[in-house]
């Protein structure tokens, strides 16, 4: 059966009930008594049965194993310092438009 998260927006009481799902939602809130409950919407249950859902269970032995962080790390080429001696500013070049 699920659990739903409930909320009364007066008191501000937060729990959960486990309640099947054709049962009606709760209205009244059990600390405080006022009919100001709301259901929360919370995620969806996952419930993974079984031995395991990983990378390696369905490789065959010919196949590579699994690429590791170490080993998929690329080497970053260092570039060297450009020289900062020689600065030179561009030419601004004047243009005159053509006269008519």
């Amino acid at each position: 059966m699920p659990t739903y998260d409930y909320k009364c927006s007066h008191c501000g009481n937060l729990f959960e009930e486990v309640q099947s799902m054709k049962d009606p939602m709760l209205i009244k809130c059990p600390q405080c008594g006022k009919d100001t409950l709301v259901r929360l919407i919370g995620g969806g249950g996952v419930i993974f049965k079984g031995s395991g859902f990983y990378q390696t269970d369905y490789k065959s032995n010919g196949e590579k194993k699994a690429a590791t962080p170490a080993t998929t790390e690329k080497k970053t080429e260092s570039k060297p310092a450009s020289d900062t001696t020689t600065t030179s500013s561009p030419v601004k070049k004047e243009s005159k438009s053509p006269e008519v």
